[in-house]
């Protein structure tokens, strides 16, 4: 089972861009949402995910609104600003480099 220590550094704000992009969530919901999405193999602490929340939200790549919750308590919701998506695409690109490189080496084909 994955650990959050496990991901690749800067990873972490990936994954969550990835989620707010889809539509706006608080933090339990996106820690929730990247476990599901990821068939139960991430699961993101507390202690990693409010200090990557906060560090988005100072760069500015994701914005907060206080609503009220599914439970009805009022939680700080997240979504994804402009800066955020251009961010997020440069991520992705970035990531889909690094995961062919990793991937030529402990995947070579043989031949």
């Amino acid at each position: 089972m994955g650990k959050p220590s496990d991901l690749v550094q800067g990873t972490l704000d990936l994954l969550i861009l990835k989620i707010v992009s889809l539509e706006p969530k608080h933090g339990w919901a996106i820690a929730k949402r990247i476990q599901q999405m990821s068939g139960e193999v991430l699961q993101v602490q507390q202690g990693s995910l409010y200090p990557a929340l906060h560090r988005l939200e100072q760069q500015g790549w994701i914005k907060a609104a206080w609503q009220e919750s599914e439970t009805g308590r009022r939680v700080k919701f997240y979504s994804l600003t402009r800066a955020g998506r251009k961010q997020m695409e440069k991520e992705l690109a970035n990531w889909s480099r690094l995961s062919a490189a990793i991937n030529s080496v402990v995947l070579p084909s043989e031949g």
